[in-house]
């Protein structure tokens, strides 16, 4: 009988261990950048539409909170499954499209 290797049989890996740090500490960034530019320009500021709509829906402490608690949860989720290199690309498209906007909006005041 032939046995399928799970998920969870793979041995961890230093590289998928500091990913997901990363990816954690990406998500905080743009959590705390998010809301200090949505307290300073407003809502419209926000380009993410699931962002802006949960923000919306429940405030901005709440809906911005559970967005990212959303993100947090499949970044880990993907660790977990040993999707490392998912989880390294999901860090480098924050970096990309949310960190460095951000990072230009508050250096341009």
């Amino acid at each position: 009988m032939a046995h399928f290797c799970k998920y969870w049989d793979t041995p961890r890996s230093r590289f998928g261990d500091l990913v997901v740090i990363t990816f954690l500490l990406v998500q905080f960034l743009d959590g705390a950048l998010t809301y200090l530019g949505v307290r300073t320009w407003g809502l419209t500021i926000e380009a993410n539409p699931l962002v802006s709509s949960a923000v919306a829906s429940a405030g901005l402490g709440a809906g911005l909170a559970a967005a990212k608690l959303v993100a947090i949860g499949g970044g880990i989720v993907l660790h977990l499954r040993r999707v490392h290199y998912l989880v390294a690309l999901l860090t480098a498209l924050y970096v990309a499209a949310a960190i460095l906007p951000w990072t230009a909006l508050f250096l341009a005041l």
